[in-house]
């Protein structure tokens, strides 16, 4: 959690009395213990009650000029005022413990109570995106192609299954929530059948890492318009939501060029706006992050493409897919040469993470060059192999005659042994 160091409440506020000297208050954990405190500069200073104690004890009907008296007088009030405020703080105290007690009773009944059963109203869910141009393509889109919306409670929010060829949402979000996550999907559908989702480490590591960032900002930007179009309708919860949102900078700049002219929906300039805006915020090292750890583990068998010109070649196809709408211009096709060029899209600003991304290029490279050193090896000893000329040396075993007793053996009633030189 940040630390902040700001004001968080008006008790902590110092005030200043007109009376000698000094009197400040203060408090502890949000609560006043002590209502004041009188401070002098000498070391030996001692607070005249005379008058304040003449009229405690008028009031008390009590006088005396004694000063034995007055003293011990003046212990007594003073042992009275400590012994209320004693009792004061200590019944806050009280109070405040039963109020924490009654709110921590309150939040184990709520999280110890079992969880009501509910189901995902998917004909609701699309009606409310219906109202959104750009969403009710999207629907008919995915369904020309057999793609449905579900009910998925093994999934974090909502996620597109390709195999399945279904969109998996939650039942227990916010409505709102739904509405944004399953824009997304759709949109992560449409990029499916589009041939602009291909995975990123199909590419090069240089390129791969501009294709996951477009990919990903493409999704967002996706959820953007569709809560645009829809407050546009009068439904603005999924605004509301983006509004107060990390993604209110996105938002925003959306609305800039959508508010400026009408036809920036169309042309393209509301999107590209939202797209440059994500580049420059510090998503991209999230994204980046998410990509690399990929590379490390290349869990399902993804090999980088290791001709760096056919891989910008299918790098700038991708991007031009990328940025297809179904209707309207495509938002990238105008800047994509600044895009596949520019450092503000490619390059890799985070320090740990270029450091992997150099880590991950180099073992590329080493293995490549290991295994073609290999293969050069290998066809050098096979070359050798078949021009190297073809000798054999003969070994001649010595002739060898059968002793006289072998062959008397043999001749009773087994055939005669041959000799060697037979």
């Amino acid at each position: 959690m940040d630390n902040y160091s700001g004001p968080t409440d008006h008790n902590d506020d110092i005030r200043i009395y007109p009376n000698p000297d000094c009197r400040f208050a203060y408090t502890l954990n949000n609560s006043q213990p002590v209502r004041c405190t009188w401070i002098s500069d000498q070391p030996l200073f001692f607070t005249d009650y005379e008058e304040a104690l003449e009229d405690e004890a008028l009031s008390a009907g009590v006088m005396s000029d004694d000063p034995v008296f007055m003293a011990l007088e003046k212990d007594i009030l003073a042992m009275r005022d400590k012994t209320l405020a004693y009792e004061k703080i200590s019944q806050n105290f009280v109070e405040a413990e039963d109020t924490i007690m009654s709110q921590f009773r309150a939040d184990a009944d709520f999280i110890s109570a079992p969880m009501a059963p509910k189901a995902l109203d998917v004909e609701a869910l699309t009606e409310r995106l219906s109202e959104s141009r750009i969403a009710a393509t999207f629907i008919s889109f995915a369904a020309s192609h057999d793609i449905r919306i579900a009910e998925g409670r093994q999934v974090e929010g909502a996620t597109y299954d390709r195999e399945a060829q279904t969109i998996f949402v939650r039942a227990d979000l916010d409505e709102a929530q739904q509405i944004l996550l399953t824009a997304r999907e759709l949109r992560r559908a449409w990029q499916h059948k589009n041939g602009a989702g291909l995975h990123p480490l199909t590419f090069h590591p240089d390129h791969a890492i501009l294709v996951h960032r477009a990919q990903t900002a493409d999704l967002v930007i996706s959820m953007v318009r569709v809560a645009w179009e829809l407050q546009l309708a009068g439904d603005k919860d999924a605004w509301v939501l983006l509004e107060n949102s990390q993604m209110a900078d996105l938002a925003r700049a959306f609305a800039r060029e959508a508010c400026v002219d009408f036809r920036a929906l169309n042309t393209g300039k509301a999107a590209t706006a939202c797209f440059e805006t994500w580049f420059l915020s510090e998503r991209c090292r999230r994204s980046d992050r998410q990509l690399i750890q990929q590379m490390l583990a290349d869990y399902q068998g993804y090999t980088f493409n290791d001709n760096p010109d056919m891989s910008r070649s299918i790098c700038a196809d991708l991007m031009m897919a990328l940025g297809k709408m179904p209707f309207g211009q495509n938002y990238v096709a105008a800047n994509l040469s600044q895009t596949m060029n520019d450092p503000v899209f490619t390059d890799v600003r985070d320090r740990s993470n270029a450091n992997f991304l150099w880590f991950i290029k180099f073992e590329r490279s080493f293995t490549d060059a290991e295994q073609a050193l290999g293969l050069e090896s290998a066809e050098d000893a096979k070359k050798q192999a078949e021009t190297a000329p073809v000798s054999a040396t003969i070994i001649a075993f010595p002739s060898r005659v059968a002793p006289a007793p072998a062959r008397k053996a043999s001749g009773k009633g087994a055939p005669p042994s041959r000799s060697a030189e037979e």
